[in-house]
């Protein structure tokens, strides 16, 4: 007999057949819902794993920039000059990149990664249906054929690797804005036509010597098969833009310790700050050169001709937007020194944001920019905040360039598509050399045909080897590394940057020695060069008088104000514009560096008839003659005179003055020179 199972009185077999979808339906949900909270906490382990790796990323540079500053103190200490911080720096990024390269490995885990999904294309976003789930995937880069295995490590090198657009955007605009708010503008605008020469005419005939150069070591590398990819001439010159982009800081900072020639290191600095512009403006240009027809690298003279419109309309434009942005930077936030601080330090920094937003160069904006703000905004500023934004603006240049030089040095190992090709680079190098011969000597021989105040030939060789290349040319080559061509600019303008920051940098004492250039110059006591009308461009004076007379009264509470430099018929207009501060201030201009600039009324009416007389005990005796010029405006004159006397105690050469010295025989009369 057969054992039939035991059914319930309660249940009905219809029912529970009905219920059992319903059953099913449960257990999948169920199930799914489970995975959906695996996949959750698998999701924040993740996201809490990968945090903590990016906090110990960002140690390792904060460390490595703690590591710069200590041993820079020590070189201070010990008067070590011969390596720079940025040299160093360079150093310290390097041991590190060996380190996170060679010395530290991921343990592997494949079972979360699939080696094998075949895609015809690589978008930059690819969404997956997983189960009836999407899911987003971003591209990070290509991997290299047989790496499949080191998927973890690569990815830890990824993570010390940051987006380009994070060194425009957050680390340059801190460099680029020191430099015009730190500009010595009155040597700078003493020697402005030598270095617009330099900057302008120099870049571009140093691009297209190493555009020329190298395209024929490229051809010749093509013709013997050296060439895994594509390489156009336009290739070559963006190579040669990007690094003809020069940046001494390491020159410039012993220039500024040893207090080399004063018109060397504004030729030198004039050239790198504004060059650092050309050059980022011109490698746009080239990129944007596009010929008609399916060839986009052949030759035609109108898209030639579109470019270099590009390239005048970039840069004017980037010029007026940071200008207007300068002097629109009104702060009437004086009695809060640290809200003032703020606004313009947003200001500043919203000059970069604004200038790239609106398709021009933040780079060039940001420069002029802060050249209009040291020169008017910074009038207006309580002096808390003067000392508050030169200290903010140093300190920001100082991390910013030393964190770039830094990972310049980790990425030679963390960086993964090198191309490293020895005719390549020594082409490069041999094309660097040449590119900055032809930028400095010719020039020089042509400006010197219409200077007074000659550039010898020590100075050329200084400025020849002086040209080193540093953060700009790292941030426009690391900026797009997608092509073959791209990554072998980028390894090679590395090496480029290693050798001329340590090899030029660290030979910058025995090249002064050698070339017997003086030192111990110091700008304020260079008397000899106090009367600059002569060695000026005559629009650069009418410009100074100009600006004097009525942009520093309008723009800041400095200078004369309107109503004494406007016509009488202009009275109304002037009370108007003419803040009740300003008649306080009434009297020389606070920025000194400002009059860099004498004309002629000015020399005769501050140094006309003054006699200096001194005792055999070394006190003083000024007399001053007012004539009917001075008369009328004798003050604010009377008080530069005395600042100028005050710096000038044993030595008074400026013309016009007799300076009267007693002499130990009280019996002969004394003696009276006249400059």
């Amino acid at each position: 007999m057969g054992l039939l199972p035991r059914r319930s009185p309660d249940v009905n077999p219809s029912k529970a057949l009905l219920s059992l979808p319903f059953l099913l339906t449960f257990l999948l949900v169920g199930s799914r819902g489970e995975s959906n909270a695996m996949d959750n906490v698998a999701t924040e382990r993740m996201a809490e794993e990968s945090h903590r790796q990016d906090s110990a990323n960002l140690l390792i540079f904060i460390m490595l920039l703690t590591l710069t500053i200590l041993t820079i103190w020590l070189f201070k200490h010990r008067r070590f000059r011969f390596l720079h911080e940025t040299g160093l720096a360079m150093i310290y990024g390097l041991l590190v990149g060996v380190i996170l390269r060679f010395g530290v490995h991921v343990p592997q885990s494949m079972s979360d990664v699939i080696l094998s999904c075949a895609v015809n294309a690589s978008p930059a976003t690819l969404l997956v249906n997983v189960s009836g789930r999407f899911y987003e995937y971003t591209l990070k880069g290509e991997v290299s054929r047989g790496k499949g295995h080191q998927v973890q490590d690569d990815e830890m090198l990824r993570k010390v690797t940051f987006d380009p657009e994070v060194f425009f955007n957050i680390l340059l605009p801190p460099i680029i804005f020191h430099a015009g708010y730190s500009l010595k503008r009155r040597h700078f605008f003493r020697n402005i036509g030598s270095i617009l020469a330099y900057a302008f005419m120099g870049t571009v005939i140093s691009c297209f010597v190493i555009g020329l150069i190298m395209y024929g070591f490229v051809s010749f590398m093509k013709v013997i098969g050296q060439l895994g990819g594509d390489f156009f001439f336009t290739d070559c010159l963006f190579f040669g833009a990007i690094v003809s982009a020069t940046d001494p800081v390491t020159v410039l900072a012993i220039f500024n310790e040893l207090k080399v020639d004063v018109d060397l290191y504004a030729l030198l600095f004039g050239e790198s700050v504004l060059n650092d512009a050309v050059a980022i403006v011109l490698s746009s240009s080239i990129v944007a050169y596009q010929p008609a027809g399916d060839n986009s690298h052949s030759f035609e003279a109108m898209a030639l001709l579109k470019s270099f419109g590009i390239f005048l309309g970039v840069f004017s434009g980037s010029f007026a937007l940071g200008v207007a942005t300068g002097v629109m930077t009104f702060t009437k936030l004086r009695d809060f020194p640290l809200l003032e601080t703020a606004l313009f330090f947003l200001m500043s920094w919203s000059t970069f944001l604004l200038a790239e937003a609106c398709g021009f160069t933040g780079v060039v904006a940001v420069l002029f920019c802060g050249i209009t703000q040291a020169h008017y905004t910074f009038n207006n500023l309580s002096p808390e905040s003067q000392d508050r934004s030169k200290q903010l603006f140093e300190l920001l240049n100082f991390l910013a360039e030393n964190f770039i030089f830094s990972y310049m040095g980790l990425t030679l190992f963390s960086f993964q598509s090198h191309v490293f090709n020895p005719l390549f680079i020594i082409g490069a190098f041999i094309a660097v050399f040449l590119g900055r011969a032809a930028n400095i000597y010719p020039l020089s021989f042509l400006l010197n045909l219409g200077r007074k105040n000659k550039i010898g030939s020590n100075f050329q060789h200084v400025m020849m080897f002086a040209g080193l290349r540093g953060a700009m040319t790292f941030a426009l080559s690391i900026r797009d590394t997608a092509t073959y061509a791209r990554q072998m600019m980028f390894s090679t303008t590395l090496l480029i940057v290693f050798f001329t920051v340590w090899v030029c940098g660290g030979g910058t004492m025995p090249m002064l020695s050698f070339m017997s250039i003086p030192v111990g110059v110091d700008s304020d006591q260079d008397t000899s060069r106090r009367n600059t009308k002569h060695e000026s461009a005559w629009p650069f004076r009418i410009w100074y008088n100009f600006d004097r007379n009525y942009l520093k009264p309008l723009l800041t509470h400095s200078g004369p104000p309107l109503t004494a430099t406007l016509p009488a018929c202009c009275g109304p207009l002037a009370r108007c514009l003419t803040s009740p501060q300003a008649y306080e201030n009434e009297g020389p201009l606070h920025d000194d560096d400002s009059d860099f600039i004498l004309n002629d009324a000015s020399v005769s009416s501050m140094y006309a008839d003054v006699t200096v007389s001194t005792d055999a005990s070394g006190s003083r005796t000024i007399n001053r003659k007012r004539s009917s010029t001075a008369s009328t405006g004798g003050g604010p004159f009377d008080e530069a005179l005395d600042h100028e006397l005050a710096l000038a105690e044993h030595e008074v050469a400026i013309r016009g003055t007799r300076l009267v010295l007693p002499m130990d025989d009280p019996i002969e009369p004394p003696i009276t020179r006249h400059f």
